[in-house]
């Protein structure tokens, strides 16, 4: 009996060891294809959003996608520099990020990351502009203004905005020692190499130079939509 007991316990054991390896498996799926369907319906879900507030499907449609390519310049500068880069996560009414592993970056690389959303979402605003002025849209037009708008909003030196990430680099450049290393182990400091600095700043002005011209330029009159 005692035998058969222990057979029934191990039996037992068994099964309830697969069920909870099964309910692992399960509940790790889900919660991998969980992101990745807001990943991928948040765009939609931004696009519904902002169609409620814009009143147009279309617009919206267009601001989202303005949204996008910010956040897809982000994320091709990252790329180029090799650093792992997450899809862009939607939220409504707030707009989108995409996660970056820049631990340990120098300011300069942390810079041109931060830098490449605005240009790349400033270059499309420009984009729909010309559009706008070959056909001769009013709507585009706004579109295009809202994109600047975006985008300046996002070089302010404040935060965690891009122009907030830039100008950390910056100082960060200005006062950090160049470290030169031997294998992984640093064996001399040098004074901070503050042309990188300037470069920075330099860069960080052009942009926002650029972007704020293009919303003056289309600026809208009358209504907006």
């Amino acid at each position: 009996m005692s035998a058969a007991a222990d057979g029934q316990r191990g039996i037992v054991r068994r099964s309830v060891e697969r069920l909870l390896g099964f309910a692992v498996l399960i509940g790790g799926t889900a919660l991998k294809w969980g992101f990745l369907f807001v990943k991928f319906f948040g765009f939609f879900i931004s696009v519904g959003a902002y169609t409620l507030w814009f009143g147009s499907w279309t617009f919206a449609l267009g601001f989202v996608l303005l949204i996008l390519v910010h956040e897809l310049g982000h994320a091709a500068e990252a790329r180029r520099q090799g650093l792992h880069v997450s899809l862009p996560t939607f939220i409504p009414f707030v707009g989108a990020f995409v996660t970056i592993r820049h631990a340990g970056l120098s300011p300069w690389r942390n810079a041109l990351v931060s830098l490449a959303g605005p240009v790349a979402g400033g270059i499309a605003s420009a984009a729909v502009w010309a559009w706008s002025s070959a056909n001769g849209s009013h709507q585009l037009a706004v579109l295009a203004n809202l994109g600047f708008l975006l985008n300046a909003f996002n070089m302010l030196p404040v935060g965690f905005l891009d122009g907030g990430q830039v100008f950390r680099s910056a100082v960060e450049a200005w006062r950090m020692p160049v470290i030169r290393f031997e294998g992984a182990v640093p064996v001399e400091a040098f004074a901070p190499d503050r042309r990188r600095a300037l470069a920075i700043a330099t860069l960080y002005a052009a942009v926002a130079a650029g972007l704020v011209l293009g919303l003056m330029a289309t600026k809208p009159t009358g209504a907006l939509l």
